[in-house]
């Protein structure tokens, strides 16, 4: 085992603070194809099960008792590979104890409360308060991202670069959304990436409104936005990145939506600093962009009073963005202790808590022509007087466009690691 894994283990350990409680966390089981094909989908161990072994080890099991110490307390258990896995699969014994001995090893300790992590385990009889502490305390420890992580999100944003190159340099009126995906990810391929790091977004015209827009065969159209949403991965860690371009030459209506996102979107950045509350950046955000829709005439009345109107969701629905590292929405979610706000434009956040350094957040704003908001009824009687429908009318194949950098929370200023993906439409 590394040393950097024995570290990690042990400043999770003291995290956990778990007293006379049993620690188990499974990597998960392959899924059988429903078809009868003797074939499984693509195994991933569970995040939590991975982030503590470095494993793909279907079956596993890594336990830690802390009466035994931090370091000293963990044990690895792993299936033995048959016969048959050798022969078919090419499969090679994983490093650790024989899952069989964990029955031993639970036996011992017969009567002490369990927690229960990663994928389930049969016949494991565990604590669901204690689980759900330690899940809540493992995923707050999980946020900082150690050098070895660190490293790894560096080489992921060079293969996004270089595919996010090869798509613009392939992008042009009459070529398929399918075909700026296989650019894309191919770029990825040739650069180090070893997957797509989840299912890429590349949405041409009223498309690019269409928040998860699996690319089809739609040809991209002159003056049409293509919006792409997606990230390279490289040991289960990944980038979540979008840029947003234009086939052929914006109109004033794109280039004035464009940078409004743009501002909003650098000035976020730089609000990404330690004790940051999330909830205030992506508020800030919101404001910044309502006002420059204001400036265009889209909307009406005063920026901070639209916002507190929620009216900014009709153009901008979601949440600034969330954390990114092993898996795309690593460590997102509350400060432990803090509950969900009850405010219906928060309601969308992946992430509620202040930033600390070592976090890397994306952070994404955007604004779109979405016609299933636009078009209802109940918000347009609810916003009539917030928004000049008309102008809005004309635009409604317009499409969205959104922009999306992955940043790292220093000491100091901000460190963007995807910065080397240009900005331009």
């Amino acid at each position: 085992m590394s040393s950097s894994l024995s570290d990690r283990r042990g400043r999770v350990a003291q995290a956990l603070n778990l007293d006379d409680t049993l620690l188990l966390v499974g990597a998960g089981e392959p899924v059988p194809l429903p078809e009868g094909s003797d074939q499984s989908y693509p195994f991933r161990a569970h995040a939590e099960y991975f982030y503590l072994t470095g494993l793909e080890c279907p079956g596993g099991v890594i336990a830690f008792d802390p009466h035994d110490g931090e370091r000293e307390g963990w044990r690895s258990f792993v299936p033995d590979v048959t016969e048959g896995e050798r022969v078919w699969e090419g499969r090679q014994q994983q490093s650790g104890e024989s899952v069989a001995v964990l029955e031993t090893w639970l036996s011992a300790r017969r009567g002490r409360p369990i927690a229960a992590l990663g994928a389930p385990l049969r016949g494991v009889q565990a604590d669901a308060g204690k689980t759900a502490k330690t899940r809540e305390l493992l995923t707050h420890a999980r946020r900082p991202k150690d050098a070895g992580e660190i490293a790894l999100l560096r080489r992921t944003a060079v293969a996004t670069a270089a595919g996010f190159a090869a798509l613009r340099a392939a992008l042009r009126p009459g070529v398929t959304e399918r075909q700026l995906q296989v650019d894309l990810e191919t770029g990825f391929f040739r650069h180090g990436g070893t997957r797509a790091g989840y299912g890429s977004i590349v949405g041409s015209g009223p498309n690019s409104a269409v928040l998860h827009f699996e690319p089809g065969e739609r040809a991209v159209c002159e003056g049409d936005f293509v919006l792409v949403d997606a990230g390279a991965e490289i040991d289960r860690y990944m980038n979540d990145v979008t840029r947003t371009y234009v086939a052929g030459t914006p109109t004033a209506f794109q280039r004035d939506l464009y940078q409004i996102v743009l501002a909003a979107e650098e000035h976020a950045i730089a609000r990404c600093v330690p004790g940051a509350e999330w909830r205030e950046v992506h508020l800030a955000a919101a404001v910044e962009m309502v006002a420059g829709l204001v400036g265009m005439g889209v909307m009406r009345g005063a920026a901070e009073s639209l916002v507190e109107q929620e009216a900014h969701t009709l153009f901008f629905p979601h949440g600034l963005g969330h954390m990114v590292g092993l898996g795309v929405r690593d460590g997102s979610g509350l400060l432990p202790g803090r509950t969900k706000s009850t405010r219906a434009s928060l309601a969308t956040l992946r992430m509620d808590l202040p930033l600390a350094p070592g976090y890397v957040v994306t952070v994404e704003p955007g604004l779109y022509f979405i016609p299933p908001l636009l078009n209802d009824p109940a918000r347009r009687a609810r916003y009539r007087n917030c928004v000049n429908w008309p102008l809005v009318d004309q635009h409604l194949a317009l499409g969205g466009v959104r922009i999306e950098d992955n940043v790292l929370v220093t000491p100091g200023e901000p460190d963007v690691l995807t910065r080397d993906i240009p900005k331009t439409l």
